[in-house]
């Protein structure tokens, strides 16, 4: 277990960012997950690392659901006022916003198809679907994305309220 953890750790960690929106709540979705392999070790044969991402990707859909009725708010991130090096930072984070603005299924196929690079057939695989299912997520959570994203160019260029 030590190995994993000081092998695959920070993926782990980065995927549980992109699943819950902050890394508070990435950490505490990675430790539920280590503990519930730690639980079945004798019984997990294989690939763990396989078995704790597949148990991460379970454990966030369950808490989407459960927290359906009481939605989390992120933080609004504001544009810098000057070029000071934090442009990757706010751009993240507003990913990670829009990121989190998706509903849990096209979220987590997006995480496992883009950021984990799954193929089709692995994430249809860990999230207990078919592949068309996992097709159809995806592009259905890109265009919600581009949807999302599309007023980023009009407000960098000062064009913010056009159309409306």
């Amino acid at each position: 277990m030590d190995v994993l953890v000081a092998e695959r750790g920070q993926a782990l960690l980065a995927t549980a960012v992109l699943l819950t929106g902050s890394r508070v709540a990435g950490e505490d979705l990675v430790q539920a997950a280590l503990e519930r392999l730690m639980r079945n070790w004798n019984r997990v044969h294989g690939d763990r690392e396989g078995y704790l991402r597949r148990t991460m990707y379970h454990l966030a859909v369950d808490r989407w659901r459960l927290r359906r009725r009481r939605p989390e708010v992120l933080t609004v991130v504001d544009p810098p006022s000057q070029a000071d090096g934090t442009d990757a930072l706010h751009l993240r984070q507003a990913l990670v916003q829009a990121l989190a603005g998706l509903p849990p299924r096209q979220r987590a196929v997006l995480v496992l198809r883009y950021w984990e690079q799954l193929s089709e057939a692995e994430a249809a695989d860990l999230l207990g679907c078919s592949v068309g299912t996992v097709k159809s997520s995806a592009s259905r959570g890109l265009a919600r994305l581009r949807e999302l994203t599309a007023g980023w160019a009009l407000e960098e260029t000062g064009v913010r309220g056009a159309g409306r």
